[in-house]
């Protein structure tokens, strides 16, 4: 090819040290067919050279520098661990099974201001997903400019280390229950029926409080 010398073949040999974009590699054994392509073509017979090869391979600790703010916890994670960064693995089997399965729950703020105390929200959160939305309905002469409060996101726990975070779940709706989103508290007032089918059809997964608390505010609904 262009550039290369015809004598090129002659020069590196067995034993012998090229450089390829400015990196030494040390020639220290060939095929046969080069071998012999060699012998027959140049007279030149390349004999193997020993080296030393280390048989264990240096192990390198991954160190997981601290999260920065940016995207979420598992995505930034996921930049860290491969040169080619892959989205981080879903349970699909989850995502199957709760497909289409989301509990609502009405909220409305702890100790809130003058203008907030009218206002109502409502919690949405994605069995399949473990995401929370919260949504704030329309209400005439509020004010406010009502909608998507809380686009769908996994929420953290306040007060946990973001190396090992904890979510949170329906084990953390208890009606009367206060949770703190994004340094906004909210405090559970209502869910609807299908929370209640749902907490029932998988008591062993769930605080008996949290259940016993939806099964008396809906009880209290029916007496009503």
């Amino acid at each position: 090819s262009s550039g290369i010398n015809a004598e090129w073949p002659l020069r590196p040999g067995v034993g012998s040290t090229v450089y390829i974009l400015d990196r030494p590699f040390f020639l220290y054994d060939c095929d046969e067919f080069t071998r012999q392509f060699f012998l027959k073509k140049y007279g030149v017979e390349f004999q193997p050279v020993s080296v030393k090869i280390g048989d264990s391979k240096v192990v390198v600790e991954k160190v997981i520098p601290p999260y920065n703010g940016f995207g979420s916890i598992e995505d930034s994670k996921q930049n860290c661990v491969s040169l080619v960064p892959q989205p981080p693995r879903k349970d699909v089997l989850k995502m199957l099974q709760n497909d289409l399965k989301v509990l609502r729950y009405a909220v409305v703020l702890e100790n809130p201001s003058a203008e907030d105390k009218n206002r109502r929200f409502i919690i949405y959160y994605n069995l399949a997903r473990d995401e929370i939305q919260i949504y704030e309905p329309h209400q005439r002469n509020q004010g406010i400019v009502e909608g998507k409060f809380l686009e769908y996101s996994r929420v953290k726990k306040p007060g946990t280390s973001v190396d090992n975070p904890e979510y949170y779940t329906p084990a953390d709706f208890a009606i009367g229950a206060v949770i703190e989103i994004f340094s906004r508290r909210f405090k559970i007032v209502d869910c609807d029926l299908f929370v209640l089918k749902y907490l029932e059809a998988n008591a062993e997964d769930y605080p008996p409080e949290v259940l016993e608390s939806v099964r008396k505010l809906h009880a209290s609904k029916l007496q009503d």
